[in-house]
């Protein structure tokens, strides 16, 4: 089996004050925006650019970015704009959109005309996945999140015609109606860039996947929710006629490397519970607003704890994030992805607060060590005259 690998990036604000724990309920919504210091987002967009485009020289199959609005967890509320901007930088990894949120544009075509384009001009590296977008950013669109799932079909399938089908014809839905849909450019690849569907595991998503062949990208969660989901999926791509293969599987997990296991623990986790306890802040309304999840999926995820009620050990234990030296982690990451039978793995390895160069070692070390041991090559050299980051 083949487990392709990803450099997931997320783009957050790191400068919380220092009594956010207290002040603030939220990282989102209505989190202020005079945190935000246009100076010092310049500084670090270019470092994360650098971080995305150092993928490719370090192994990876490709890199993602990802949509959201309002807050501090992730500074990409126009995804595609970041991937054009990878789109020129590299020339060989893949680059995935989880994903475009379908329900929160008015104009889907957009989204299909751009990421078409990015196709043509990449030479068809382009991933595009869809998402409903959080129930947060239905607060910070007033948007009614009873709609969200049917919008997101609607939109989805205007998207899938739209480079599919010779132009001009008439599309007539409940909430986009379109008289001439006349797609100029057309996306390169055939029939379609391919579509990923990210999720928390809602049923009808897993479902509806599963029925359109589509792989499954679970995000935060623990390893014995990412089996259950995964087997889910399975059921539901065998009641549909088909066994879905481990590249229709994939899973998202935060990784801190370093030269030792102390080492590794002890910074990973500042990192780490920045992210579940501070980046994802949020009171529960603003994450499952009323109307957003149908009542079986609110069965579903009923139980579960709040991430504010994890510890770091917690979180390792359970499986939400991946610590060691690069021979531990490889270790780790390969029994799982084995017994997931997942061909798809995207790597959180910029986590947080961690500077600039501690994103870079980590991205070397999985890029160096952690993915040629797991595809059973001696690890890739350093490049001469030393480490390549300080």
């Amino acid at each position: 089996m083949r487990t392709d690998f990803y450099f997931f990036h997320l783009m957050p604000w790191p400068h919380l004050p220092a009594d956010f724990d207290t002040r603030y309920h939220s990282a989102w919504v209505d989190f202020p925006n005079s945190y935000f210091d246009p100076e010092r987002g310049h500084g670090l967009y270019n470092d994360y650019l650098e971080q995305l485009v150092a993928a490719e020289r370090l192994g990876f199959d490709g890199v993602c970015v990802n949509e959201h609005h309002q807050n501090a967890y992730g500074l990409m509320p126009a995804p595609n704009i970041i991937a054009s901007m990878l789109v020129a930088r590299t020339r060989r990894v893949k680059i995935a959109l989880v994903g475009n949120a379908l329900p929160l544009r008015d104009h889907p075509m957009r989204v299909a005309e751009e990421v078409a384009m990015m196709d043509v001009i990449s030479g068809g590296r382009i991933i595009s996945a869809f998402v409903r977008g959080i129930g947060a950013e239905y607060h910070s669109f007033s948007m009614n999140p009873t709609y969200s799932r049917e919008r997101f079909l609607e939109a989805h399938d205007l998207i899938i015609r739209a480079w599919t089908e010779p132009g001009p014809f008439r599309f007539e839905g409940k909430h986009y109606r379109l008289r001439h849909v006349n797609l100029w450019p057309r996306p390169l690849q055939r029939p379609h860039p391919p579509i990923w569907i990210p999720s928390q595991g809602s049923a009808e998503s897993i479902e509806w996947a599963a029925q359109m062949r589509y792989p499954l990208v679970l995000v935060y969660s623990a390893l014995q929710t990412v089996r259950t989901r995964m087997e889910q999926y399975r059921a539901a791509a065998e009641a549909a006629g088909y066994t879905p293969a481990p590249s229709q599987f994939g899973w998202m997990a935060p990784v801190y490397i370093a030269e030792t296991e102390a080492e590794a623990l002890a910074k990973a986790e500042r990192h780490i519970l920045w992210l579940f306890h501070r980046g994802l802040k949020m009171p529960q309304h603003y994450f499952f607003p009323p109307g957003y999840l149908t009542e079986r999926s609110q069965l579903a995820v009923g139980g579960r704890k709040h991430f504010s009620q994890y510890s770091f050990r917690e979180f390792l234990a359970e499986g939400w994030a991946i610590v060691g030296t690069p021979e531990s982690v490889a270790n780790q990451l390969g029994e799982r992805l084995r017994e997931l039978n997942c061909g798809l793995f995207l790597a959180l390895l910029q986590i947080g607060p961690m500077t600039h160069w501690e994103t870079l070692r980590n991205l070397e070390l999985f890029g160096r060590e952690v993915i040629p041991a797991l595809r059973g090559r001696a690890p890739a050299p350093a490049p001469t005259g030393g480490p390549s980051v300080p």
